[in-house]
């Protein structure tokens, strides 16, 4: 029994080790949405074990860092398997949570602290011609309130921006009046918050909660395609902070035209206002980041080493700062400078990704020209063979040519359900066994999007 006991408080030690490094890893606003609520059951035949709230944030968590924490628990333990997340149950332990409050009072320094990165604020946005438009769109709004458009929207691909600037704006406000109500999440918690309203039967505390705030925040509205009651949910809430003249902000991967699934009036509202496009960044853009961060880490690069770096790292700024991080802890925790032999090393797996990256929206527009269908029909609700099959095939290569999770494609093919993407993979693999002619399609496509 000693050594049962034992066991599990070691495993009880490890998982309280890798909360810090998780929060280290992802900052304390997304450790907080998401990884804090998390909590560690057992370790049971080599599977470690966790409960969450709902099934929802079992299969988020499970998706957008289940690897990362297998890993990391693999480093402690390396007779570790797999990690397995649940809903919880009657007879499981929950942790005690107040029902979560999203209205931020700014006057509560510590909510309004853990709602945001303290590292997202303007004065640490490097300013460039893919993005100069959006940062003075997103000033205007933070120096004042007399905002001559309402909504912002901003859009573009992963890790140009968007996020910060939305938390530099939050920052701001609540520098020039703390007394304001400043609502920021995500699409996802915005849905999330709405479900457990209606499970809770509370929906009017919610509607209260939400229409009350003078600046509302919403990140990553694609989310929300094809999920209908969030739909008609934020619909009602737009209009009720409209009327009121309450500024917004929201942020998607594509312009309010581009969201296929939306529901047509949700589009055009979002359209209202001023809409601001972050472009991928520029060469000259990569060397002043570069630059800034590299004297806020206080290392020395040399000049071939920067222009390797701004050459080579091209998707996103994310990256290219998950990059220099990288160095950076080389030279502190080596103790030895960075050439470009030494990048090349560090960086390889960052550079092959960097180098042969193939996106769902590429995957997308090529299955669309070989098989003549529009790109719209990969997002619409059509289930004709001659559409049905194309948007199988697409999804069946994201999943083979890309990272993303199962929920993260369903997402890019009209906010369908990681089941009917599983459903479509399955039915290829199937397909692909009696049909040559198919299997030379993939090939094909397979060979372009790789070259």
């Amino acid at each position: 029994m000693k050594s049962i006991k034992k066991n599990i408080e070691s495993d009880e030690i490890i998982w309280s080790n890798l909360k810090l490094r998780l929060k280290d890893l992802y900052g304390e606003a997304e450790y907080s949405n998401w990884l804090k609520l998390l909590t560690f059951s057992k370790v049971e035949k080599d599977i470690v074990i966790f409960y969450a709230p709902t099934k929802f944030m079992c299969d988020w968590i499970l998706s957008h860092y289940g690897k990362k924490i297998l890993s990391l628990w693999i480093e402690k333990n390396k007779s570790i398997k797999d990690i397995s997340i649940h809903v919880y149950n009657d007879k499981e332990p929950k942790e005690k949570n107040e029902n979560f409050k999203r209205t931020i009072n700014t006057s509560n320094t510590d909510d309004f602290e853990n709602n945001l990165d303290p590292r997202f604020t303007f004065k640490d946005f490097v300013v460039g011609k893919s993005n100069e438009l959006a940062f003075s769109a997103c000033r205007r709004v933070a120096d004042s309130e007399d905002v001559p458009f309402n909504p912002l929207f901003l859009y573009g691909g992963v890790g140009l921006g968007k996020t910060h600037l939305m938390h530099a704006i939050a920052w701001q406000r609540n520098k020039l009046n703390p007394k304001l109500k400043i609502l920021y999440l995500s699409a996802e918690k915005f849905m999330y918050e709405f479900i457990k309203a209606l499970r809770l039967k509370n929906t009017v505390a919610f509607k209260e909660q939400f229409r009350s705030v003078n600046l509302l925040m919403i990140d990553d509205v694609q989310f929300i395609i094809g999920k209908e009651s969030t739909q008609e949910e934020f619909f009602h809430t737009f209009n009720a902070l409209a009327d009121q003249n309450r500024q917004m902000v929201i942020s998607a991967d594509k312009s309010p035209s581009d969201l296929e699934g939306l529901e047509e009036r949700l589009r055009s509202r979002l359209g209202w206002g001023l809409v601001a496009d972050i472009h991928p960044t520029t060469y000259e853009l990569r060397l002043s980041i570069i630059e800034a961060k590299i004297e806020k880490y206080n290392i020395d690069l040399s000049k071939d080493v920067i222009e390797f770096l701004a050459h080579k790292i091209t998707s996103n700024v994310r990256e290219l700062e998950g990059a220099l991080t990288r160095l950076a802890a080389h030279v502190t925790l080596v103790g030895r400078n960075v050439d470009l032999e030494i990048a090349e090393d560090l960086l390889q797996d960052l550079l092959r990704a960097s180098d042969r990256r193939t996106t769902i929206d590429q995957i997308q527009k090529k299955v669309a020209e070989h098989f003549n269908v529009k790109i719209s029909d990969m997002h619409s609700a059509r289930r004709s063979r001659t559409v049905a099959r194309p948007r199988q095939i697409a999804m069946f290569l994201a999943k083979n040519l890309t990272t993303r999770s199962l929920p993260e494609i369903g997402r890019k093919f009209g906010g369908r359900d990681h089941t009917t993407v599983i459903h479509a993979i399955k039915k290829v693999q199937e397909l692909v066994k009696n049909d040559s002619s198919l299997s030379e399609d993939i090939e094909i496509l397979t060979r372009s999007l790789q070259s």
